[in-house]
């Protein structure tokens, strides 16, 4: 299935580029970066200064603004503009960015963390294809088998949604070891579904079962910050995160919290199919463990 790519006006701008950081060549990823760390300055900058503060051309400006849809600069600016503007309404008294410094209080970390794990989850349910969230949810539905991939932080999520699959009865098992991720799909086939979680897309080792297991015939989902990602690529549908990359890796801590998010979304999509059996088969999971 073909990821439909949001538009310009319905997601945050500097989310999107963002996203789109590990596939732009050096010079681009430089203004995209510019972008990214001030998007209030950039729009008041001419082209001009903006390619001399980024040590680039003004046409590699001017191809930056054509790769996000823009006519050209111009256009670009005054998106950032209007963005810049809403943050500042939506977000008043709030910091404007995540990214965290040693000089920090401790109310400034929770107030910098809250923010970029919010601001994640908003961004992350304004522009998750539901039409690929559908898909998705029915193929687990229907799956004889669900494997769930990932490793270092992005196997939270995997492991949260295995779990939670499992609850309703479904056959779901997580891998965050690559080697039994390589065994588990290689016995995997049409019906089956494997869902890779990585955050970069790049990650080796859930891309390669992935794309074992599309081989072999089964469905395959990546559940990815970046929709131009070899991983998301590689995989028949495609989930997209929306969060950033701050200072400490706190990038890091909003993925994971937009991850969930998109798991929770495709779990509750799979239970309300039929809340009859859903209802049963969680009710005897809880029986179960409730006296342990």
């Amino acid at each position: 299935m073909t990821l439909e790519a949001p538009q310009i006006d319905s997601v945050n701008l500097v989310t999107r580029i963002a996203g789109l950081l590990p596939e732009l060549r050096p010079a681009e990823r430089r203004v995209a970066e510019a972008v990214i760390a001030n998007p209030a300055e950039v729009a008041r900058e001419s082209i001009t200064t903006l390619a001399e503060r980024c040590h680039t051309s003004a046409p590699t400006v001017v191809r930056f603004a054509k790769r996000l849809g823009f006519a050209g600069y111009p256009q670009l600016r005054l998106t950032l503009a209007k963005d810049a503007g809403r943050e500042e309404g939506r977000h008043a008294g709030e910091p404007l960015s995540g990214t965290l410094d040693a000089s920090d209080t401790l109310d400034e970390v929770v107030a910098k963390l809250a923010y970029a794990e919010s601001r994640a989850l908003e961004d992350t349910a304004a522009m998750l294809d539901r039409s690929a969230l559908a898909s998705t949810v029915e193929a687990i539905a229907a799956a004889p088998r669900i494997d769930l991939l990932g490793v270092g932080a992005s196997a939270v999520p995997a492991i949260d949604l295995g779990q939670k699959l499992l609850r309703l009865g479904l056959a779901a098992a997580h891998h965050t070891d690559r080697h039994a991720a390589m065994t588990s799909v290689s016995l995997r086939g049409e019906g089956d579904v494997v869902i890779a979680v990585s955050h970069s897309g790049s990650t080796t080792d859930v891309i390669a079962p992935a794309e074992l297991a599309r081989e072999h015939g089964a469905t395959t989902v990546a559940v990815t910050n970046h929709p131009e990602s070899r991983l998301a690529k590689a995989c028949d549908v495609a989930l997209v995160t929306a969060s950033r990359e701050t200072t400490f890796r706190s990038g890091a801590m909003a993925s994971r919290i937009a991850q969930l998010l998109i798991v929770d979304c495709v779990f509750v999509g799979v239970a309300l199919r039929d809340m009859e059996a859903t209802q049963q088969a969680l009710d005897a999971s809880f029986r179960a463990v409730a006296d342990l």
